[in-house]
């Protein structure tokens, strides 16, 4: 059993810890709004009032915040896990943001002595409360190595990519594929509805069909009702597709689906849909097709 500390406890890093704790494990977490971390806390979570006071009170500390700001504002100053941490202690990054920004904490994360992975997840809140995490590292063999048997307690695959930031290449790579498909089930669901056909047969039969990859089987119903809290919102999805965006530049890789359906993204955000399931771009399409929902 580890003696591990968590920062960032929102859906998935507190179904995280949830996980982590009925496992056997010592945890110690923060949350900028204690109230959200109150159900952890019952379950025997132990509690500190910073990032730094959880790198120091743990060996292995896991973080999960939204963006590369965020992970800035839990890491820097008098207050951030960089003060905390120290020699032979491990920083688990499960947040999704650029590999160079990645890159660049790792390296401040080896001057205190200590050293840093990138293991961001694929998979939704449904995903990790079933046991089916998908999970990729980026980082030194020997630290995976070490973490490893930690990952495995989050989700049943476990993949070790290559050097620090690779894992984040690869989610990023996964996560364009959620948004792009999204698009073309929206289009193949409207086109069927205009031919005549209803839209929730037209949903089940895409649901079960060729096409019905584990995200369009369980956010396809989205699309006829909108979950009462988003899995993966708006706002995040288009993070994740401008990190893409930026990536394909910087590599000289076209990404044409990726770009259409950012743009399906903005013009849900200009509808004021932002903190809405990203499965909401089919009703951006679905006005501009002359239907309403």
């Amino acid at each position: 059993m580890a003696n591990l500390g968590f920062v960032g406890l929102g859906v998935m890093g507190g179904q995280m810890v949830s996980r982590l704790l009925s496992k056997g494990h010592t945890v110690t977490g923060y949350n900028r709004t204690r109230s959200k971390a109150q159900w952890l806390i019952d379950k025997g979570m132990k509690w500190a009032d910073s990032p730094r006071a959880v790198a120091a009170a743990a060996d292995v500390t896991f973080a999960m915040v939204t963006n590369s700001a965020a992970i800035a504002s839990v890491t820097e100053g008098p207050d951030g896990m960089l003060a905390g941490l120290s020699a032979g202690k491990i920083f688990v990054d499960i947040s999704t943001v650029s590999p160079s920004v990645s890159r660049a904490l790792a390296a401040k994360v080896r001057e205190k002595g200590a050293d840093m992975v990138d293991s961001p997840v694929s998979g939704s809140v449904i995903t990790l409360q079933e046991g089916k995490l998908s999970v990729m590292v980026g980082g030194r063999r020997e630290t995976f190595e070490r973490v490893n048997p930690l990952l495995l307690d989050i989700g049943p695959k476990v993949t070790y990519v290559g050097d620090n930031g690779l894992a984040l290449a690869m989610k990023i790579a996964v996560n364009l594929s959620l948004a792009v498909q999204m698009m073309a089930f929206s289009e193949g669901v409207l086109l069927a509805e205009k031919s005549g056909i209803a839209r929730e047969t037209a949903v089940d039969v895409l649901t079960h069909s060729a096409v019905a990859s584990p995200m369009i089987q369980y956010r396809g119903p989205f699309v006829l009702q909108q979950p009462e809290e988003a899995w993966f919102d708006v706002n995040m999805m288009q993070k994740d597709m401008l990190l893409a965006l930026e990536l394909g530049r910087q590599l000289d890789v076209p990404l044409p689906t990726t770009a259409v359906s950012n743009e399906f993204l903005t013009a849900a955000r200009g509808m004021g849909m932002a903190k809405l399931d990203f499965a909401v771009m089919f009703d951006v399409l679905a006005r501009m097709s002359g239907i309403s929902k």
